[in-house]
């Protein structure tokens, strides 16, 4: 009797579990969309949980504040387009192919996010945007070293490149160019800027032959994210 009493209780705790993960991740979706959407001001936790069905209490349980939903948000960020990249670099895939998929997991985040986002990061979660500018750096573009020296070992690149002096120089234009007091001073996109980062470096590095034969960078971003 007292077995089944605890078999029970254990089932009990394991619903009551999966249902809270399950609400917490509704609350993380629905949290990433507006925010990316209109920016983080905008959006109240009252307005997440009004749209959710959900009691301020249950909102509050999971977040107790915006700071703490906006973390898991931008962690959720990372980890997927983190995942998606390493995926790409470490296939057996050619270069080509390579560089296309890369440009579409970039699409979808870009997407799917305004400036305003970015501002509204930067503005009101510093660590946050420090933590994301660090993740982009570290854990992003330096993961695609491996598919520069690749495109060079298939003749895609010139033979004579450097490739981690074309590497900081890549980085060093993503980070200046696509940030938010760069993309709020100018009229240009946040996917124009990558794009244009992309296709003025890559093309640079080319050989002759592999540029000629080059559609790469005539879909939008956007786009190429739909494939």
């Amino acid at each position: 009797m007292v077995l089944l009493e605890t078999q029970n209780t254990i089932k009990v705790s394991e619903r009551k579990y999966m249902s809270d993960i399950e609400d917490k991740q509704r609350i993380v979706e629905v949290a990433s969309r507006h925010f990316r959407l209109v920016g983080i001001s905008k959006v109240t936790l009252d307005e997440i949980a009004s749209e959710l069905g959900m009691s301020k209490k249950t909102m509050y349980k999971f977040f107790p504040s915006k700071e703490d939903l906006l973390t898991d948000v931008v962690h959720g960020i990372m980890n997927r387009l983190r995942a998606n990249v390493e995926s790409t670099v470490a296939s057996d895939k050619p270069f080509a192919e390579k560089a296309s998929e890369l440009l579409g997991h970039l699409g979808r985040v870009i997407g799917t996010t305004s400036k305003q986002f970015l501002i509204d990061l930067q503005r009101f979660s510093p660590g946050l945007w420090k933590e994301l500018e660090e993740f982009r750096r570290q854990r992003i573009l330096t993961s695609i070293r491996a598919i520069f020296i690749q495109a060079k070992e298939e003749g895609v690149f010139r033979r004579d490149l450097n490739v981690d002096l074309f590497l900081l120089i890549f980085l060093n234009s993503v980070q200046n160019i696509v940030n938010p007091q760069v993309l709020a001073e100018q009229s240009f996109s946040m996917e124009e800027a990558l794009r244009g980062i992309f296709r003025i470096m890559f093309e640079g590095a080319m050989t002759d032959e592999a540029r000629k034969g080059s559609h790469l960078f005539e879909t939008p971003l956007a786009t190429m994210a739909e494939r």
